[in-house]
């Protein structure tokens, strides 16, 4: 019994130096208006499309009351609209509007400074145990038990991982040959070479300390993103990862100040295409070719982010 009072204490310990490291116990959070609670919401908001008041209440562990004050208070500052869901008109679905984004946003962009300013303050190979010791608390706790994946920023030897699983598993699924396996090399190369955190980002699902997805996004041009090499373990897919893995790219390319969000896929990518489609993407351009020892239909789909079109409801 001693033992588990003991480690009782240094979980408790821990949670104190926490919270006080990252601010929390303040009555504001980030200078702002907002409390933590508040934040946490429109974070939500800003990154996902299909959330209803039961989903969040579920989620964030909120009583229904107060997220419905919440809620109402959003409303009247006209940081969230309501919109009727298209299977059950009872139930409403939250969205963020522009004023909303627009509150949001700096509030995002300051917490990932002040996380930024924290690691800085270590070494590379410390940031790494850090990160993985939190991984690993996630992982305890079972923080995403639903979904039991997370999400992280790739390491040295993910992305010679993605370009063996793209030739693996397209080869497995579709015939493709060596071709395809070739271009993703050149496109993982290209990432890495140019790189800008300003415009670029990559990102690695991982389970049970396996990768098992990836996405990118890239800049394109000024005004434009390309999402490319959306992969998910054939093991894992019916957990979300596609679709989570889609809207971080949404939602990166839009804080980015990009205008549009643009892909390149093949027509006989039909679990692909349906995850694209649900996030609002629309086909903008189809063209038959003879490519990875297959003759196949290209396909361009786009999502303008200036506009964004309310995604389709997700079975």
């Amino acid at each position: 019994m001693r033992a588990v009072e003991e480690r009782a204490e240094q979980v408790r310990r821990f949670n104190r130096f926490y919270t006080r490291r990252i601010g929390v116990l303040h009555e504001h959070l980030l200078d702002s208006d907002y409390s933590l609670t508040e934040v946490r919401i429109l974070y939500e908001l800003a990154h996902r499309s299909d959330l209803t008041g039961t989903t969040l209440c579920r989620e964030l562990g909120l009583d229904a009351g107060y997220l419905s004050r919440v809620i109402a208070g959003f409303e009247k500052k006209g940081l969230v609209a309501k919109t009727r869901t298209e299977n059950d008109a009872r139930v409403m679905r939250l969205e963020l509007t522009r004023k909303g984004r627009k509150v949001f946003d700096p509030l995002d962009a300051a917490s990932r400074r002040e996380v930024v300013a924290m690691l800085d303050t270590l070494p590379t190979p410390e940031q790494d145990r850090l990160v993985d010791a939190m991984t690993q608390v996630q992982a305890l706790l079972g923080e995403a038990r639903g979904k039991d994946y997370v999400l992280r920023d790739p390491r040295p030897g993910d992305m010679g991982w993605i370009v063996h699983r793209h030739g693996v598993l397209y080869a497995q699924e579709y015939g493709w040959d060596m071709t395809f396996e070739a271009l993703v090399a050149e496109i993982v190369a290209k990432f890495v070479r140019e790189f800008d955190p300003r415009s670029d980002r990559c990102w690695i699902a991982e389970k049970d300390g396996r990768i098992v997805g990836s996405v990118f996004v890239v800049r394109h041009d000024e005004r434009t993103a390309k999402l490319r090499l959306l992969y998910v373990e054939p093991g894992t897919r019916g957990l979300g990862i596609g679709h989570r893995l889609v809207d971080e790219c949404v939602g990166f390319a839009r804080r980015s100040g990009y205008a549009k969000l643009v892909l390149w896929t093949n027509s006989v990518l039909t679990a692909a295409r349906r995850i694209y489609e649900q996030a609002g993407f629309t086909l903008v351009e189809e063209e038959a070719h003879h490519s990875f020892g297959k003759d196949l239909v290209a396909q361009t789909w786009a999502l303008d982010l200036a506009n964004p079109v309310a995604p389709s409801h997700r079975r």
